[in-house]
């Protein structure tokens, strides 16, 4: 009987070291894509206000479509890049979230 609540014992508190684990990986990993929306919208919004300040001073059409032009390939350029930054840091914290666990999951809680 002690043997099986001594080993109930280490069973939690394994558990709960995985879980505290996991819990400060993710929390990492949430800042750091958090930290990433914030720089693609600051960067974003600089390069808005400078197209901006660019297609005002345009003197002729093809020159305004041309800023135009630059603006939106530039724009969708950072977008993708953006994007691809935000996929690889999501997939990064899954595969670190799921290291400590799967250790755990095919632990028995007790021998019978």
């Amino acid at each position: 009987m002690v043997k099986n609540v001594d080993e109930m014992q280490q069973f939690g508190k394994d558990n709960m070291d995985v879980a505290m684990k996991s819990f400060g990986t993710m929390s990492s990993g949430l800042q750091a894509i958090a930290a990433e929306f914030a720089n693609y919208s600051k960067a974003a919004m600089e390069n808005h206000a400078a197209a901006a300040e660019k297609l005002m001073g345009a003197k002729s059409m093809e020159k305004a479509l041309e800023v135009q032009s630059e603006y939106v390939k530039s724009a969708y350029e950072h977008y993708i890049a953006h994007a691809t930054k935000l996929g690889e840091l999501y997939s990064g914290l899954a595969r670190e979230m799921y290291g400590p666990l799967g250790g755990v999951m095919g632990k028995k809680p007790f021998s019978s």
